[in-house]
């Protein structure tokens, strides 16, 4: 079955916990909880009222990556939650891919002209996708005074969409 990608909000933070959690802590051994991301139980409230948005991959109805936007003014976006379950990563399915390409397709109707992000240092595959996709990676210090940084976060990363 195709690969559909779609608007999601708080009725499948069930589906969205699970995949996220799974990926951060057995993967990546990232300890971090879900008390550490109350977002994830409050999707429209923390990214849709603000106008970001929240998307979900689903391949034969199995949520299997996300993407969000956190609009954190009115020209800058912040990318959250990029997660693909390890068995659906890869240039050949390209979810990540498609998943990137359907947020920056939102920011760039919706007025925001820079997108940051932040990582860590442990997802390496992560830093070189952003890379491959143009985003550079600045200091910290750069970042907007208004950018909500997440405390696990080491790596940050900009793309320019003027």
């Amino acid at each position: 079955m195709e690969l559909q990608i779609k608007n999601i909000s708080s009725e499948y933070a069930e589906q969205v916990i699970d995949l996220i959690l799974t990926i951060q802590q057995k993967e990546f051994n990232i300890p971090i909880t879900i008390n550490d991301q109350p977002d994830l139980q409050q999707i429209e409230d923390f990214y849709i009222k603000a106008g970001g948005n929240f998307w979900g991959a689903f391949k034969n109805d199995e949520l299997v990556g996300t993407i969000a936007l956190v609009k954190f003014d009115e020209s800058h976006g912040a990318i959250r939650k990029m997660f693909v379950k390890k068995e659906f990563r890869g240039k050949e399915l390209g979810i990540a891919q498609k998943l990137l390409e359907v947020l920056i397709s939102y920011c760039c109707t919706s007025g925001i002209k820079e997108i940051f992000l932040g990582t860590v240092s442990v997802l390496e595959a992560a830093q070189r996708f952003y890379e491959r996709n143009g985003f550079r990676k600045i200091e910290k210090e750069k970042l907007p005074a208004t950018f909500p940084l997440m405390s696990a976060d080491n790596i940050f990363y900009a793309l320019d969409l003027k």
